[in-house]
């Protein structure tokens, strides 16, 4: 039996780990330059160079062969000399030299013509955002009727809800496995698009390059918390600058740990370093947060007050200037007030997560489309750091304003 060794990001590799069959629906959803459409072509032409199978390719709108997922397949098999050599891959073809076929259909007013295709194993429907739920429906009666049969979705997404997000993300089939994956989960991803990647984070909104490059809805600017005050771009502290502050919001499953050091100046905060990371367990912490965070230990450091166990811990190893924080009702939204009132909030492009966070934190939204007060409790851990880390400052500018103190942590 002869063996071959294939190289995908982990998160791609995970999705595809199990045989043709073990489930009924895969999907990858996610941001330019994370591998995954290349990832999925290449998994296809390894089943179809192990097996004759029929695989359709499909997507709503497809004028030809060059629109389709052709030119991904084509790249994944080039790829690999192996799998090069299994295939004959034409100008607008391709086949596998064992037989298996790939065909490639547009969805859009080709109802009939994809009812009346036969044994097919895998049907694979890329830029699924843009595929109406009737083509779905039409599509999903057809394509599993033979045994080990499977349907798999790619895309970016844009608005929450859509066909293709309520079928995968709100309301997950049980049969099935997938993942979200951007351009940082991509350890194959070229310099050149990390080039470009670093203009357009400059170049665009926020909002836009989030959907872009990270895989999130394309929001209303309004709804995020920072939107219009992130900018991300390399700096070091100068000798005036007030700091560091330093702050860490405690990560428990799912969530992830987020520790950074923070400074004040030019009616800026900047965010200078991160220790951003999920499964960070807590005798693992304060080793996790010195291998990103220069002399992390050597400067007073604030955390959630919620958690005294873990800080009590924390300061027995490896945190020693680590303290609690206050909350109270009101206190989050006061603290973002605080933060908004800044010129802009700086971040170091080396602190991923942070950017992440800071632009994709959003207020929620009602059934109508009206912009709430009241804030989306997820994308905060960054946010929430920094909040604990200027806790001191956000205090005394209470007090300055009202004569008396506020909690705005």
């Amino acid at each position: 039996m002869q063996t071959a060794r294939v190289e995908l990001p982990r998160k791609i590799t995970k999705v595809f780990a199990q045989p043709r069959g073990a489930f009924q629906y895969r999907w990858l959803k996610g941001g330019r330059g994370s591998g995954k459409s290349f990832g999925a072509a290449k998994v296809a032409a390894i089943w179809g160079a192990v097996e004759p199978l029929r695989i359709l390719c499909a997507r709503e709108f497809q004028v030809s062969i060059a629109e389709s997922f052709h030119a991904e397949l084509k790249a994944a098999i080039a790829s690999e000399p192996w799998l090069d050599a299994a295939y004959d891959v034409g100008v607008d073809y391709l086949k596998g030299k064992n037989g298996t076929q790939f065909i490639f259909r547009g969805l859009r007013r080709n109802a009939q013509s994809i009812k009346s295709l036969a044994g097919i194993d895998l049907t694979i429907v890329e830029e699924a955002e843009d595929v109406p739920e009737e083509s779905w429906l039409a599509l999903e009666a057809t394509v599993f009727r033979k045994p080990k049969s499977e349907l798999w979705g790619i895309w970016n997404p844009r608005d929450e809800g859509s066909p293709v997000d309520s079928r995968f993300v709100q309301h997950p089939p049980e049969n099935g496995i997938g993942a979200h994956v951007d351009w940082a989960d991509n350890p194959f991803f070229p310099p050149l698009m990390e080039d470009l990647r670093k203009r357009e984070q400059e170049r665009l909104d926020p909002s836009t390059y989030a959907h872009v490059w990270e895989g999130a809805y394309l929001v209303n600017s309004d709804r995020q918390v920072f939107g219009d005050k992130v900018h991300v771009q390399e700096f070091t502290p100068g000798k005036d600058w007030d700091g560091p502050y330093q702050g860490v919001d405690f990560g428990f499953r799912p969530d992830p740990l987020a520790a950074g050091r923070v400074w004040v100046h030019d009616d800026r905060v900047w965010i200078e370093y991160e220790a951003y990371g999920a499964g960070v367990e807590i005798d693992g912490m304060a080793g996790f947060i010195a291998d990103r965070i220069p002399d992390f230990h050597s400067y007073a450091t604030r955390a959630d007050s919620a958690e005294p166990k873990t800080i009590s811990y924390a300061r027995r190893n490896g945190m020693p200037r680590i303290e609690p924080v206050k909350k109270w009702p009101g206190s989050v939204i006061e603290g973002v007030r605080f933060l908004r009132s800044f010129r802009e909030i700086v971040i170091h492009p080396r602190c991923k997560g942070s950017i992440k966070d800071f632009r994709l934190y959003s207020h929620k939204v009602n059934a109508a489309g009206d912009i709430l007060p009241e804030l989306v409790d997820a994308d905060n851990h960054a946010p929430d750091m920094v909040r604990y880390a200027l806790a001191p400052l956000i205090k005394h500018r209470g007090e300055t304003k009202t004569a008396h103190v506020v909690g705005m942590y």
